[in-house]
Order: C-alpha cells, then sequence, then structure tokens
C-alpha cells in the first residue's frame, strides 16, 4: 500500500557530537560531514550559511528557504544535512518524482515540527500541481485543502510550523520561475580541485579506518573528475580490492590495479567515456555528430549521453558541443593517440 513514510526519509535531531542513530548505511552516511567544520572547501557557502544560520537562532526562527544547484555528487545532499545540525532541529528527505500527489505534500508538511528542515532532492521534477501547492507553504506556512467537488467546493486552509526547504537540482533551468523565485538564497556548487579531493579522501579513509599513503591518495583524486561522491566511491573500491588481496597498507600500486581492474583510467575515464570518444572519431570522423546520433551508435539512452559522459567530457576539453553537433577536440585525438583530422580546427 501506498504511504507516506515512503515518501521521505525522517532523521532524528542530531547530538550535540553530530552523530544521527536513524542512519544505518556506514559506507555513505559515517564520511558525510555532521558540522561547517567537517566540510572541506566550500568556504564561501559556509560563511554566508553561517550568517543565515546565526541570524535564524537569534531570532528564533527557522532558516530562510535554500536553493542549491549544480551537478550531482558535490555536496547538495551533505549541506543540508549539516544546516539541520548545525540549527539543532530535524531534517527530513524526499525527492521531487516521490511527491506524487497534493495529499503527499500535505502529510509531508503537517509532520514538520517548528524549524525543521525539509530536503526536497531534484525538486524541478515535482509535479506541476503539486508544486503550486507548495508555494502558499513557502511564502505563508500555510496548506489550502479544497473540500468537496464542483460548485460546492470549499477551500480550508492549515496553518504551518515556520519550517525550511532546501531544494536540491542539476538542472536549474527546468526550475519554473515562480518556485524559483520563493528561494531566499541560491548556491551554485562548482566542482572540487584535485587538492580539496585529496582532503576528503584522507577524512574518509580515517573515518573508515582504511591505510592509504599520500601517493595514492592522489592517484585516486586525480580519477575522481572533481566530485566528492565519486571519490569516495573509488576509495571505496580500492578498499574492496586491498581487502581481498590483504593487502594492509593502500599504495599507489595498489590503486592502479584497482583502478585498471574497473577500467578507470588516470583522468577518470571510464569505457563508456573512451568508448564515446571513439565513436565521435573513428565512426564520424571526429564530428560534428548529433547526440541522437551518438547515443544510437553507443546502444545508450541519450539521456546517459548528455547527463553522465558528456559534462565531465565537456569539462575536459575532450569534447567540444556546437550548434552543428559534437566534435572531438585534438586533446581527444592526443589522449587517445589518434591522428589529428585538421580539418576540425575549422569547424
Amino acid at each position: 500500500m501506498d504511504t507516506t513514510e515512503n515518501k521521505f526519509t525522517n532523521t532524528k535531531r542530531s547530538g550535540s557530537d553530530g552523530s544521527r542513530g536513524s542512519d544505518t548505511n556506514d559506507t555513505i552516511i559515517t564520511v558525510r560531514p555532521r558540522l561547517f567544520k567537517d566540510i572541506i572547501g566550500r568556504d564561501k557557502e559556509k560563511k554566508s550559511l553561517s550568517i543565515l544560520i546565526e541570524s535564524a537562532k537569534m531570532r528564533g526562527d527557522s532558516v530562510d528557504h535554500i536553493l542549491f544547484y549544480g551537478p550531482p555528487g558535490l555536496g547538495k545532499t551533505s549541506l543540508s544535512y549539516v544546516i539541520a545540525n548545525e540549527m539543532g532541529v530535524n531534517i527530513k528527505i524526499t525527492s521531487g518524482p516521490a511527491i506524487e500527489r497534493t495529499a503527499d505534500l500535505a502529510a509531508i508538511l503537517t509532520s514538520l515540527n517548528k524549524q525543521d528542515v525539509l530536503f526536497i532532492d531534484e525538486i524541478h521534477r515535482l509535479p506541476k500541481i503539486v508544486e503550486e501547492m507548495l508555494y502558499p507553504a513557502m511564502e505563508d506556512f500555510a496548506f489550502d485543502i479544497i473540500l468537496g467537488a464542483g460548485p460546492s467546493a470549499r477551500t480550508m486552509r492549515l496553518e504551518l510550523e515556520r519550517f525550511t526547504i532546501i531544494g536540491a537540482t542539476t538542472r536549474l533551468g527546468l526550475l519554473s520561475s515562480p518556485l524559483r523565485d520563493r528561494f531566499g538564497v541560491t548556491f551554485r556548487l562548482d566542482f572540487y580541485n584535485d587538492i580539496e579531493i585529496g582532503k576528503i579522501l584522507k577524512r574518509s579513509s580515517d573515518i573508515l579506518n582504511i591505510s592509504i599513503s599520500d601517493d595514492a591518495i592522489s592517484e585516486i583524486a586525480s580519477r575522481s573528475r572533481g566530485t566528492a561522491r565519486v571519490a569516495n566511491k573509488l576509495l571505496r573500491r580500492v578498499r574492496d580490492y586491498s581487502q581481498v588481496y590483504k593487502i594492509k597498507k593502500i599504495d599507489s600500486s595498489t590503486v592502479l590495479k584497482a583502478m585498471s581492474a574497473h577500467d578507470i583510467d588516470k583522468l577518470g575515464l571510464d569505457s563508456l567515456d573512451i568508448k564515446l570518444l571513439k565513436v565521435v572519431i573513428e565512426k564520424f570522423n571526429g564530428g560534428p555528430v548529433g547526440i541522437n546520433t551518438i547515443a544510437a551508435a553507443l546502444s545508450e539512452e541519450i539521456s546517459t549521453v548528455s547527463d553522465v559522459c558528456e559534462p565531465y567530457l565537456i569539462q575536459s576539453g575532450f569534447l567540444k558541443r556546437t550548434s552543428r553537433g559534437r566534435i572531438a577536440t585534438k586533446l581527444a585525438y592526443d589522449y587517445l593517440n589518434l591522428d589529428y583530422n585538421e580539418q576540425l580546427s575549422f569547424l
């Protein structure tokens, strides 16, 4: 039976040490930052959020609604947990696609206590009717319920406790203007640099009790695509390899062997990334070629190519997006040790 309980996750109020008893996934949750002091990088965001939280505490009020956007795996959910921990309140986790009906939204909102945080991941995927019902909740902390139907229908307004909505999206352009404008502050999260990723890996390895050398951390960091989630995922894969082969301390050689087993090269490109570049270069003479054609040649979904592969390939300078289609750059040819088509330089 479809119940509201499976629409969101309720995380209990944090203790003074930042621990959360309701979380059970050790490999993910234990490396998640608890407080601002645990977050590596994000200095600008931490400063702004600290002021926002301190101001709310001084007023005895909830924090203004917050919107995080940017590529996946950069800490939008982690920052939301930290905000709730710093405020000393509960956080409830849900996602846009999970809230299918206005009744689901009503059940979630009415369960919130004063100053609680409601985190909505992929908020751009909220159904339109649910989104519109969210407007008065965000502005007036009230929820309008329509009773009856036809000419006899009437509206009843439910008063809500003052709460904070934190929205997260990877596609800001798909968020409607009315919803976007109701957030008091908006933050774009950028990719981490290798130094920050290295510090994140060092912290994670300490928490997970993994013995690893500095050069091994550097090898993992260079393959992490500037993304904390990818870095921690690779660290766990290297840990698995070292456990199976009874390696007491992970060094760079161990990392290279583990990454080779997963077809991840020195820049973090996997087999699908390499296959995409080779398709563009070898089958379509380096481009330009449309994304639909690329997806068909790879036997992959268009969304997989556009959302999973392309962003990092473009960021790394291997692929160029033009009005005529995708073009492989000279850097891609050099990386794959292929002869460059000089005519592409004029496109």
